[in-house]
C-alpha cells in the first residue's frame, strides 16, 4: 500500500515537474541586482571576518592581561600578525554596458590570410576513401 502510493506520488510530482515552462531569460535589470546582491554578500562576508579579527584581538589581550596577572609565562604574541582592517561603507557601481560598437557586433570579418581555393584538383586535394 505505501508503495503504490509513493509511486504514484513520484509519477504526479515528475509529470508536473515536466509540465513547468522555462524561466524566461534574465534582463539587464535583474542581472544589475544579482550583481550588486553578490557584492553585498561579499562585503559583509569582509565586515564580519573584521569583526571576528577585533574579537580575536580582544580575548588575546584579555588572555595575555589575565595570565600575567596569574603569574603564569605567557608565550610572546606574534609579531608579525597581521592587523585588523575596516572594509568600510558598502559601496557598488554598476558596471555601464558596452556599446553595441564596442561590443563587436558589428566588426567586419577577419581579412582573409590566403586564397580560398586551389588550383589543385579535387581528387588531389581530398582523395577518395576506401
Amino acid at each position: 500500500m505505501t508503495r503504490s502510493l509513493l509511486c504514484l506520488t513520484l509519477l504526479l510530482a515528475a509529470t508536473a515537474h515536466a509540465k513547468l515552462p522555462a524561466p524566461p531569460p534574465p534582463t539587464e535589470e535583474a542581472k544589475a541586482k544579482a550583481a550588486e546582491a553578490a557584492a553585498k554578500t561579499a562585503w559583509a562576508a569582509k565586515v564580519d571576518g573584521y569583526k571576528l579579527c577585533i574579537s580575536m584581538d580582544k580575548a588575546a589581550a584579555n588572555y595575555f592581561k589575565t595570565a600575567a596577572a596569574a603569574g603564569k609565562s605567557v608565550p610572546p604574541a606574534l609579531p608579525n600578525a597581521p592587523a585588523c582592517t575596516d572594509p568600510g561603507p558598502f559601496t557598488f557601481t554598476a558596471a555601464a554596458p558596452k556599446p553595441i560598437e564596442a561590443s563587436g557586433a558589428h566588426s567586419p570579418a577577419e581579412t582573409a590570410k590566403g586564397p580560398p581555393s586551389t588550383n589543385a584538383p579535387a581528387s588531389a586535394t581530398m582523395p577518395a576513401k576506401k
